[in-house]
């Protein structure tokens, strides 16, 4: 005889209202949470989620669009984000599209195929235009680190500029001019965002903005890497090094250790993201740190709003990340 959740109750000690509560995705407290998980293992309850989604009209599922998987920044983002949605009993799809603008439009195909209940996505196509064939569902669609301003729907992202105005103030307060910057795509928004926040500190400090001391990457270890050598060459003069995300900070120091150019006595060094990292270096790195957990958590919180049939008004939510203090830059003013 199939297992029934007046058995499931009995089971875990609870009532049925609080295993309804649980498959429907209400919050539940742990200890609760604990016992239903238990009686569905013990006793092998099968729940039939495609009939299921069928008559409710919802699946339980979360598709997330990112562009790259290995991504360190990202894979904090999806593991925050799934234990805040999985609180409430949803589960996520996780899309890698490559960064790939069709590969971004294939799987938001495939997950409006797939009747995900919402998206969350880090866009790649920076006008939105891939995500329209899934709002038209009049399902919700959350943006995080990209702000989209013709798509209408919540957005999570972080103050670029004031984090890299965080970090050029820091070498400059050190006495550095001659601060070079790692970047990212030209075509990428918090690329340019961070660009802008170089170029703003230089000008509050009355120091010209000199082309030859940024340096465009693909965001990526071997390709930061490969930049980084060019870079040095062509600009020796520089003191003081910005990576602005965990491979441009990666692909830099990979140089930066081959060549024997040593931190900080020869070029300041600050980084981006990946606090493990950072400590793992010697001498230990400063970097700024974004708030990722916050981001994933934010992203699922506006996520299960939107599920939950709130009428209000979309909103964007900007972090601010924060610099954590290592022995990277030298004070060149002392």
């Amino acid at each position: 005889m199939a297992v029934t959740m007046k058995d499931l109750a009995k089971y875990a000690g609870v009532g049925v209202a609080t295993v309804s509560s649980y498959f429907n995705g209400g919050r539940l407290r742990p200890a609760n949470r604990e016992k239903i998980e238990r009686a569905i293992r013990e006793l092998h309850f099968e729940v039939n989620e495609v009939a299921r989604g069928l008559r409710v009209d919802h699946t339980k599922t979360v598709g997330v669009i990112i562009p790259e998987l290995d991504n360190q920044f990202c894979a904090q983002i999806i593991t925050s984000m799934e234990d805040e949605l999985r609180q409430y009993g949803y589960a996520t799809i996780v899309c890698d599209c490559r960064t790939r603008p069709e590969r971004e439009r294939e799987a938001v195909d495939f997950l409006r195929r797939k009747r995900v209940d919402g998206i969350i996505n880090m866009p790649v196509d920076g006008t939105g235009g891939h995500l329209k064939v899934f709002t038209d569902t009049e399902r919700p669609v959350v943006v995080i680190d990209r702000e989209l301003p013709e798509i209408e729907c919540d957005q999570i992202l972080v103050d670029n500029q004031s984090a890299v105005r965080k970090a050029i103030g820091l070498l400059l307060e050190n006495g550095h001019k001659d601060i070079g910057l790692l970047g990212g795509p030209e075509n990428v928004a918090t690329a340019r965002e961070r660009l802008l926040g170089y170029r703003g500190a230089l000008e509050e400090a009355g120091l010209p903005f000199r082309p030859e001391l940024t340096e465009h990457t693909d965001y990526t270890i071997s390709g930061s890497r490969e930049k980084m050598e060019a870079f040095y060459a062509r600009v020796p003069d520089m003191t003081a090094l910005l990576a602005l995300n965990y491979e441009t900070t990666a692909g830099a120091l990979m140089y930066l250790n081959e060549k024997g150019i040593r931190i900080p006595e020869q070029l300041s060094f600050i980084g981006f993201d990946n606090r493990d990292f950072a400590q793992a270096a010697r001498p230990r790195l400063t970097i700024v740190e974004q708030p990722t957990s916050e981001i994933g958590l934010q992203a699922a919180r506006r996520m299960l709003a939107r599920l939950s049939r709130k009428e209000e008004a979309f909103r964007i939510i900007k972090l601010q990340a924060r610099l954590l203090m290592g022995g990277s830059v030298r004070a060149l003013n002392e």
